[in-house]
């Protein structure tokens, strides 16, 4: 799943049904620190694409077919060479990244209280990560790959385990 722009949840809300705005939100933060994990930091010339990305309100497939017509400013295209190319823009992460980076970002926001935060949300297994994912991706506001399915966000880790146990405090005698 992936994205070369900022994006904001909108009205997925609506789309995913039981998953609320503030779920939504929560997932586009991860998506952004997965990609930062994965790839690295946006580069200045990525983040000039992006930015032309988000004021066009295109994605990466439309700058490429602009390219092809000819319709691409000069400076976009040399930001675009800058960056390695249009290989260099795809930031897309795996469901499983996502999983691990949206568990990081729970804990860093709310310690002991990211599975209580999550289940408020109806968020209770990583499969429900990926159902908020897809929810975003048929309303448009995300991208997938060919190869990106509903199946790669089940059982990356057990929520007990990953956020009750991960404070699990042993006394010693």
């Amino acid at each position: 799943m992936g994205s070369e722009r900022k994006i904001h949840s909108g009205n997925v809300v609506v789309d995913a049904g039981r998953y609320s705005k503030d779920a939504c939100d929560f997932i586009l933060e991860g998506l952004n620190a997965a990609g930062e994990q994965v790839h690295g930091p946006l580069t200045p010339a990525q983040a000039l694409v992006a930015q032309y990305m988000a004021h066009e309100d295109i994605d990466l497939p439309e700058v490429l077919d602009r390219r092809e017509e000819g319709l691409l400013d000069p400076v976009v295209i040399h930001a675009i060479d800058e960056a390695g190319g249009f290989e260099r823009l795809n930031r897309h992460v795996s469901g499983q990244e996502l999983c691990w980076a949206l568990r990081e970002c729970a804990m860093k926001h709310w310690g002991l209280l990211a599975s209580a935060v999550l289940r408020n949300w109806g968020i209770t297994h990583t499969l429900d990560f990926g159902e908020v994912v897809f929810a975003l991706i048929e309303s448009g506001r995300l991208r997938r790959e060919p190869h990106d399915r509903l199946q790669d966000f089940r059982d990356v880790f057990d929520f007990k385990e990953a956020f009750d146990d991960a404070f699990r405090v042993e006394l010693q005698d």
